[in-house]
């Protein structure tokens, strides 16, 4: 009897045993807790604080865009705080110049550019209803826009004194991070990848250094050529509608400037559809004419401006390129739509640099001469004599 009640006691080992499994099991219990938990809070974070990360994108673009400026200063001896406040305040006054010269002419013609779009929509529809005997509907059909909606859209959207100052306040307190991040980010650059680099060993910090220095060529060389190409692409377009007399041409040649520049594939398209509406609006033929200098203009672009400006930037797909501004507006809304494109960019060129490419086996056969197999009734070779 005591020898069979022996038989079902569990010996020390068999014990030692079941108690480790069962500790093992209580870590991994609060392995996936502590997992679930981390997920759930770097979502809500990610949730809360996605202004602020695509603000110090933002701000990081800004800052390596004007960061060769910065250093050639330095290099004339100018300490690199005060040549960033230099190239800064520069950037102000041109801003401040700009709206000095254009902005009433900006500000009077985008207004009247709003108030006459949906006739223009209207007529240019009516056109080609006419013309090639379609039944599209009208812009005012389309729009639906009447006095009762117009006050109730003002009733709506409207703010108060109150909401406008709170909404000025936002914009400007906006304005000045931004601005803030901007300057310690460029004037405090250098000291920044030298502390980053000192918690890595050797290897690693020349792994940064790299990363750093293609990150700042890349991303800024990328920002710079878009901003010359859109200056240029602004210039020469508000000239050509001017000189047709097309109404609006000031805000019309800015869209066309920085939507065929900062929007890839469908940048081209959508920049120069707005033009040739307003024109085709008051001359059809003026339409015609704006889309056959749009179509010109990008051929010299595309084969002139495009590569001397951008030799040094990196070349993406299109296709990557429109991808990344869907997932960068979805994330970050319009300024990760901005920056998606220069991040790309450097992660490209990151994986450009570390990447190993093999050769391609099926071309190296197809390049060298067919092997023919050997036929059985045929005898093999004999070897060459010695």
């Amino acid at each position: 009897m005591s020898d069979s009640t022996g038989q079902n006691d569990p010996t020390p080992a068999a014990a030692a045993n079941r108690r480790a499994d069962t500790r093992w099991l209580r870590v991994a219990i609060l392995y996936v807790l502590f997992a679930i938990a981390a997920y759930q809070m770097s979502g809500w974070l990610f949730h809360n604080l996605r202004s602020f990360l695509g603000l110090l994108f933002l701000a990081w673009l800004f800052s390596v865009t004007i960061e060769p400026i910065v250093d050639w200063l330095e290099r004339r001896g100018l300490r690199r705080g005060a040549g960033t406040g230099l190239v800064l305040l520069a950037l102000f006054l041109f801003m401040v110049g700009f709206v000095g010269v254009f902005g009433t002419l900006l500000v009077d013609q985008l207004a009247q550019l709003l108030t006459a779009l949906p006739d223009a929509l209207s007529r240019v529809t009516d056109w080609a209803n006419r013309t090639f005997g379609t039944e599209f509907a009208t812009g005012k059909d389309l729009i639906k826009i009447t006095p009762d909606t117009v006050r109730d859209l003002a009733e709506r959207f409207t703010p108060g004194v109150l909401g406008v100052l709170s909404s000025l306040l936002g914009v400007v307190f906006q304005a000045m991070t931004l601005l803030l991040f901007v300057f310690y980010m460029s004037a405090e650059g250098p000291a920044m990848r030298r502390t980053i680099s000192s918690w890595f060993p050797a290897r690693q910090q020349q792994i940064i250094s790299t990363v750093w220095g293609i990150s700042v060529e890349k991303a800024g060389g990328y920002v710079v050529s878009r901003l010359i190409l859109a200056g240029v692409s602004t210039v020469v377009t508000g000239i050509f509608l001017m000189a047709i007399g097309v109404p609006y041409w000031l805000p019309l040649a800015i869209w066309t400037g920085v939507v065929s520049q900062f929007i890839p594939t469908l940048g081209t398209y959508l920049a120069i559809a707005l033009p040739a509406i307003i024109a085709a609006a008051a001359q059809p033929m003026d339409g015609v004419w704006v889309v056959l200098f749009g179509t010109a203009y990008q051929q010299v672009e595309n084969y002139v401006l495009h590569p001397r400006i951008t030799s040094r930037t990196v070349s993406i797909h299109p296709a990557v390129a429109f991808g990344s501004v869907i997932v960068g507006a979805s994330l970050f809304g319009a300024i990760g739509a901005l920056v998606s494109v220069p991040v790309v960019a450097v992660i490209q060129a990151i994986v450009e640099t570390y990447g190993h490419r093999y050769d391609l086996v099926h071309e190296e056969q197809a390049g060298s001469a067919p092997s023919v197999a050997p036929d059985s009734d045929t005898p093999p070779a004999a070897p060459p004599a010695e």
